[in-house]
């Protein structure tokens, strides 16, 4: 008897298809017109739908897509940097478990490949088993939900699908924990100036999203604790602040660039960066966090400011996916499932 065929996806949120304005356009037109992104209902939905096709997809497009093209080479850096998690973790699994006969695939939530589309590729070439890893150590309504909505979406469209698992989160993993303590050990080793801080800088969102029930803020707050402590950190040499924050409502705070401007007034003028929100380095982390919040801290008076890269396909990110793929699905990995 032939064994099934089996799949794992790693899925991540998206990038337009190039560095152009009408490219970031249909992309933030996907990404934004979410009802998970930007919630509301009735004349708010409405209200926000004017605004952003009126003003949003009108102003931001440009200017986005000149930040894009300072980062991009062949490809935006998220959907190279998340081809390059496929083909490792890929090798790993064949290396590891020969005859398990599973597969990796790419699949972002917004642009291409995308996960919908994915699915049902996957469904149509005779998978029987899928295990979608979103790459979001923390979970949120604002981007792992909209994982979930779109299997349930592609199930309610099928009248056979196949088996689906969906990883939630792996915010307080071992091997997670383990992996960022690497990264930061790795960094300072190498540092000419010793650091005062280590600022654990975080994608905001909405405060009122945190108010109604989203976990991702304690799932962040909890990260950094596990972290401080595999590195042994006092309470006053490390902080979790939140960044990206859009439009005029309340976000989550501290603000990133705001702590990062009052740092140096406090006598703080040596720091690490590091966002372990982000799974593989990209415009927020190569152009927000490494230029411009760098350029803040200066400005006010920093010294020395290092910013620590994602995990990206390094060797221990490869084995935190690994570990996250026999957890979810240890049968799939012997030669009789």
């Amino acid at each position: 008897m032939s064994q099934p065929k089996k799949a794992i996806l790693l899925v991540n949120l998206g990038s337009p298809d190039e560095p152009t304005p009408a490219a970031v356009r249909r992309y933030l037109k996907e990404f934004l017109s979410d009802r998970r992104v930007v919630e509301g209902t009735g004349l708010r939905r409405l209200f926000w739908l004017a605004v952003l096709n009126s003003i949003v997809l009108t102003l931001r497009p440009k200017k986005v897509a000149k930040l894009y093209a300072s980062i991009w080479d062949g490809d935006s850096p998220l959907r190279r940097i998340l081809n390059q998690q496929v083909a490792a973790l890929d090798l790993a699994l064949q290396t590891d478990f020969p005859d398990s006969g599973v597969q990796v695939f790419p699949a972002m939530t917004y642009g291409n490949p995308g996960l919908a589309k994915r699915l049902k590729e996957l469904s149509d070439a005779g998978y029987e088993k899928i295990l979608v890893l979103p790459l979001y150590p923390q979970f949120s309504a604002t981007t792992t939900a909209p994982i979930y909505d779109q299997v349930s979406a592609f199930q309610a469209a099928e009248r056979n699908f196949p088996e689906i698992q969906v990883l939630k989160d792996y915010h307080d993993h071992p091997l997670y924990i383990k992996a960022l303590a690497e990264s930061v050990r790795q960094q300072r080793a190498n540092q000419a100036v010793a650091s005062e801080q280590l600022i654990l800088s975080y994608h905001g969102i909405p405060q009122e999203y945190a108010d109604k029930g989203d976990p991702y803020q304690q799932q962040c707050h909890r990260t950094s604790e596990l972290l401080a402590q595999s590195l042994g950190l006092l309470d006053t040499e490390w902080q979790t602040t939140f960044q990206s924050r859009f439009g005029p409502k309340k976000w989550l705070q501290p603000y990133t660039d705001k702590t990062l401007e009052g740092l140096p007034a406090k006598g703080i003028k040596h720091i690490d960066i590091i966002s372990p929100a982000f799974s593989a380095d990209c415009l927020e982390t190569l152009e927000e966090l490494s230029i411009e919040n760098r350029d803040i801290f200066n400005a006010a008076g920093g010294e020395s400011y290092n910013y620590i890269p994602a995990l990206n396909a390094d060797p221990a990110m490869i084995r935190l996916l690994v570990g996250l793929v026999k957890e979810q699905s240890s049968s799939w990995l012997t030669k009789e499932n």
